[in-house]
């Protein structure tokens, strides 16, 4: 049984990271996910960068391990289940391993978000993934009940936890539902009251659904009703990319959450060089 005054403190030391990044970056900050947090080597070029914040997800190494022949993030939602906790561990014990210790870890696990078919997990679990080196879990829990488990175990484990408000319109449930600002702030505050430590709103932008273009004002409303609702760091992800990204930071948002941004630059660049060394470029 852990000393619960040992895992706030290593819980504690995981929210100083966030704070002193959301800090040093004028208020907003960046948390890379895909690609480049679950590649180590690309893990190391975003922080060598700046990036203090990473995200390895288990849709994301459903995706790069090719589990069952998926090619894009919708057909690795569907399967993102069977990624094993052996798995989840090795990935962000090697993260860990080449960031360092003063980088921030937040984990995607199977059975963290509204999964289609049951996983088993064990507190065992959480603590393996805490030893592993993650600081925080990255949860899209779609009820009240399963987030207030959840919250209970992580902190037992001296994990943080982020939770995500998704719209009940979205093409995947990536959180709490709340189509209304008001929905929002409702449901924003619920949240906390439950133990979550930092919040995030998904922008139903993302996996090549609504267009990555400028914010929308609906989401603009919305994102702002999170930011006034609540005192824990906020996020927004889905569809964020280097076109648009000004225009959530003037929302006053704590933490943008990018990935399909790197992966298209990332695929993009090796492809463009291999057709220079094939003469086809």
């Amino acid at each position: 049984m852990f000393a619960s005054a040992d895992m706030q403190r290593r819980r504690d030391r995981g929210m100083a990271k966030v704070r002193a990044a959301i800090a040093d970056h004028g208020g907003t900050t960046l948390l890379s996910t895909g690609v480049t947090a679950d590649d180590a080597r690309l893990a190391k070029a975003v922080v060598d960068s700046g990036v203090r914040m990473l995200e390895p997800n288990h849709p994301a190494i459903a995706l790069a391990r090719g589990l069952h022949g998926v090619q894009d993030m919708h057909a690795a939602e569907n399967v993102r289940h069977e990624v094993t906790m052996t798995e989840m561990d090795r990935v962000v014990h090697g993260i860990r391993s080449v960031v360092g210790p003063d980088i921030f870890i937040t984990v995607g696990i199977p059975g963290g978000f509204t999964e289609l078919d049951p996983v088993d997990l064990s507190e065992a679990d959480f603590a393996a993934l805490a030893r592993s080196g993650a600081d925080c879990l990255h949860t899209h829990k779609a009820g009240f009940a399963d987030l207030e488990e959840w919250v209970d175990v992580a902190h037992r484990n001296g994990l943080l936890v982020d939770a995500y408000i998704s719209h009940p319109g979205d093409r995947h449930p990536f959180g709490i539902p709340a189509g209304t600002p008001d929905e929002v702030t409702d449901v924003a505050k619920r949240i906390e009251a439950v133990g979550v430590d930092m919040i995030g709103l998904m922008t139903g932008m993302s996996y090549g659904g609504a267009a990555a273009g400028e914010i929308d004002e609906t989401v603009a409303h919305r994102l702002e009703a999170l930011v006034q609702a609540v005192s824990v760091p906020t996020l927004a992800e889905g569809g964020i990319n280097a076109t648009n990204h000004r225009a959530f930071r003037g929302t006053g948002v704590n933490i943008l959450v990018v990935g399909t941004s790197f992966d298209d630059v990332a695929r993009s660049a090796v492809a463009d060089t291999a057709r220079q060394y094939l003469g086809t470029a």
